[in-house]
């Protein structure tokens, strides 16, 4: 998936050699990736012009908001907006709850294949609400947005198999089911049917699907989620690839609270965000410059 480009102007890195990576995390991960984004741009720093769009569970909702052309500071302006948490959800049980009902997975799998079978297994016998009514809380997060140009990419997972399937504008699918498959964390949310199969979230996979910026000059990763895998799937995109990978601070991780899924997690997390967005956007800049 590399994408085409000459020498940069000015010493500024064509966009389309640029990927952007945002990976998941809840509610609280949809926030803080609009703040971090609007915070970088609040300094001058505009990575939204990416040539590729990497979107993981949380990280598929902001990548297909900006795909979309939405400015960051829109979207931020969403996320601190009190009246706009009605259109969310809060699921019926807790993330302390999940990680309990998701342990046996991860303690007792043989291997990797095995353990997303068994996230997907318990994904499909779980007692959430329905496909529909989880459906209209990502129609609203997206208002009317389709599948813009060719370069997001929405990463899912099919429950019964355990596979990654990577969506984008070539494969069929409504962005709206591709986004809320790719949000759908296992008996927190419903599998979306696609095609006749029903479909994970994507963080079942991976946290952030590094992988799939493989050909790509320079990578800029957010992940809301902090997981020591982001930084071995950089470098194993070789040696010759500039990366940056931003992880939540310490104020941003108290924004987050102990429940990502919960609605009231939107404001501080987005403000707290935009704060190290701000913070981040020299060494940002660096890599888009170098």
């Amino acid at each position: 998936m590399s994408g085409p480009g000459g020498l940069p102007q000015g010493g500024a890195a064509p966009a389309d050699r640029t990927a952007l990576v945002l990976g998941g995390g809840g509610v609280a991960g949809v926030a803080w990736h609009t703040g971090v984004l609007a915070g970088l741009a609040d300094a001058g720093v505009d990575v939204t012009t990416a040539g590729l769009l990497v979107g993981t569970s949380a990280g598929a909702t902001v990548a297909a908001q900006v795909a979309g052309g939405l400015d960051p500071s829109e979207l931020f302006d969403r996320q601190v907006d009190e009246a706009g948490a009605t259109t969310e959800l809060t699921p019926r049980l807790s993330v302390a709850e999940l990680w309990d009902l998701m342990a046996p997975a991860y303690l007792e799998a043989t291997d990797d294949a095995d353990r997303r079978r068994r996230l997907g297994a318990l994904a499909l016998a779980a007692d959430t609400v329905e496909e529909p009514v989880r459906r209209r809380v990502i129609e609203a997060r997206l208002r009317g947005i389709g599948w813009v140009g060719g370069r997001l990419r929405i990463v899912v997972v099919e429950a019964a198999t355990g596979q990654r399937r990577v969506l984008d504008a070539a494969s069929g699918v409504d962005l709206v089911d591709a986004v809320a498959a790719s949000c759908a964390v296992p008996a927190a949310w419903p599998p979306v049917t696609i095609g006749g199969a029903r479909y994970v979230d994507g963080g079942v996979w991976s946290v952030a699907n590094v992988d799939l910026a493989a050909g790509y000059d320079r990578v800029l990763v957010l992940a809301p989620l902090v997981d020591p895998a982001v930084q071995t799937d950089l470098a194993d995109l070789g040696p010759g690839v500039r990366s940056v990978l931003v992880a939540p601070d310490e104020d941003s991780l108290a924004a987050f609270g102990p429940d990502v899924l919960d609605p009231g997690t939107r404001g501080p997390s987005a403000r707290a965000g935009r704060a190290q967005g701000r913070a981040e956007a020299t060494r940002v800049a660096d890599l888009l410059a170098g």
